[in-house]
Order: C-alpha cells, then structure tokens, then sequence
C-alpha cells in the first residue's frame, strides 16, 4: 500500500545543471539548478526555474540568454560550491578555478570543463510561484569530442552527468543501462 507523502518536490532524479549568465557589470556567473530540465522539441527548447532573488536571475532576464553546462561526476565538488555561494560575494569561476567561455552564439558564459554545454536564447518567462519557468530555446549544443558516441552524440556513459535525489539532498551518477527506448517495450506487444 503506498502511504500519502502530500505536495512535495519529490520528482526524482533530478538533472544538476550549470547555469552561465552575466550580471549587470558584465562579469560572468554560474550557478547550479535542478529545477529544469527538456520542455520542448520543436523548437528544441529546455527550461531553468530560479527564483527572482538569485544573482542569476537579473542578468539572464536583461541580456535574454543563459547556458546550460551539464557537469561529468568528476566536478561534483566544484557544482555543488557554485550552488552554495552566491556571485554577488564571489566570483564563482575564479574561487572554484573553473574557465568561463564566452559563447559566440548567446550573450552568456559557458564552463569550459563542462563535458556539454547547451547554449540558450532566452524565449519565455513564467512565473510559476516562487520560481519563475526561463524558457531557453537551444540555439547549439557543445560537447568534448572525448564524450561522444558512434552516432556523433553525447554519450551519457562517457559524459557522467551528475542527478540530484530532491528527497535526500544527495547527489548520483548515473546506472546502469536497462534497455533501448521505444524498443524494449515491443516485446508486450507480441503477446497480444
């Protein structure tokens, strides 16, 4: 029997993601979010929720872009510090000793050491309680050449991403791999 846990954020895993932007002065930032992820495929679109307060939120709103860096398991330390300390303290690049790169494409920051990097113009803003729904329409996605697969791809078991337990507060690589999408299905349908 399942046992009533009530309206919780309890959508698990999680994806940790990097979120590059300027701030007003034109310094670079970067902070971690799990509130985001894919939200359209047409145009190929992702969302970052923030709340107005972050340091973030000010300078993807001006500039209408932002990038997404998708941190391997090895830069967990180093994400879960950008996602403790706030860029109107620190300069989060430097303290951590990660690169900012400019992006030639969107008006944001990017980590250099980022495995991929999704770069975003910003298209929708939602205001959806205390968050507010950043909708970035993909203008490119970057990846090291050593993470891609046989098709030209990331591939997530070279790539590493890390996931966030929203439950737990803790972080986790990824698992093994269990089946082929829209493959592994079809043997239900034999049967019938």
């Amino acid at each position: 029997m399942k046992k009533s846990i009530g309206a919780k954020t309890l959508a698990m895993p999680a994806p940790l993601w990097l979120v590059g932007s300027y701030d007003e002065d034109g310094a670079p930032n970067i902070m971690a979010s799990a509130w985001c992820g894919i939200c359209s495929s047409q145009p190929a679109s992702v969302t970052v929720s923030l709340r107005k307060a972050t340091y973030s939120y000010a300078g993807i709103v001006a500039r209408k872009a932002f990038t997404v860096s998708i941190p391997g398991e090895s830069q967990a330390v180093e994400a879960d510090y950008v996602g403790i300390v706030s860029g109107r303290d620190v300069n989060k690049f430097e303290t951590s000793g990660m690169t900012a790169v400019r992006s030639e494409l969107v008006d944001a920051p990017y980590l250099g050491e980022a495995p991929v990097v999704i770069e975003c113009r910003l298209i929708h803003v939602l205001e959806v309680g205390l968050h507010t729904m950043l909708v970035g329409e993909i203008v490119d996605v970057k990846a090291d050449e050593s993470v891609l697969g046989p098709k030209g791809y990331p591939d997530i078991t070279k790539v590493r991403p890390i996931c966030w337990d929203p439950a737990h507060g803790g972080y986790y690589g990824v698992g093994q791999y269990l089946g082929q999408a829209w493959q592994i299905g079809k043997q239900m349908k034999q049967g019938n």
